[in-house]
């Protein structure tokens, strides 16, 4: 029942969309009105305001470890083990896919994902990070960076850690990221991605 409790909290912490809130803060159109109409840090920089995308960025990527530095901090009190703390990464990852609060309309998961890695593991959480700077500064496209870098998170995380539940997880949110970039993916093949910094049209 703990894990269940748990699992629920996760889903509506990560179903805080920041970059609705901090649009709405800043007095910026929505997010899900223009660009890739997309409510994440990447889009919400095409309105041309970089300290909202920050905020943005540092919002969803928080509300992940929190979520997960909450399960992990009262899993043995409350009698939550690995599965518990799987399905909590699972769950916040979740919210932010398909927010309760927001329609149901949510964003592509990237800094959410970050977020929970790191507080899974630092060290699985930077390795992620570099693979996603690595490419989205050689590239500047986000949608390619953020792909590349969730098919290394599970070869991380089983570098560090070898098979377990939590890999599952890992696993799980890496294939619902790349699907949820499938429109990505095809403007990337036909040459139409925008750029990391192109303005709204």
């Amino acid at each position: 029942m703990n894990t269940v409790l748990f699992a629920v909290l996760a889903y509506l912490i990560g179903s805080v969309s920041f970059a609705v809130v901090v649009s709405k803060l800043f007095g910026l159109a929505d997010p899900r009105t223009y660009g890739s109409k997309n409510p994440g840090a990447t889009n919400v920089l095409r309105s041309g305001n970089k300290a909202a995308a920050v905020l943005t960025l540092l919002g969803d990527g928080v509300k992940g470890w929190f979520a997960v530095w909450l399960a992990q901090r009262y899993a043995e009190q409350y009698g939550v083990g690995d599965d518990g703390i799987a399905l909590v990464a699972i769950a916040v990852f979740l919210g932010h896919l398909w927010p309760v609060f927001f329609r149901f309309e949510g964003g592509k998961g990237v800094a959410t994902a970050l977020g929970v890695l790191l507080g899974l593991n630092v060290w699985l959480g930077l390795a992620t990070f570099i693979s996603w700077l690595v490419i989205a500064y050689a590239f500047r496209y986000s949608s390619l960076a953020a792909l590349v870098a969730s098919i290394f998170a599970p070869f991380y995380y089983g570098l560090l850690f070898g098979t377990d539940i939590i890999l599952l997880a890992v696993l799980a949110m890496s294939g619902l990221l790349i699907y949820r970039h499938k429109q990505n993916i095809g403007n990337l093949m036909a040459g139409k991605e925008s750029r990391i910094g192109s303005k709204k049209k």
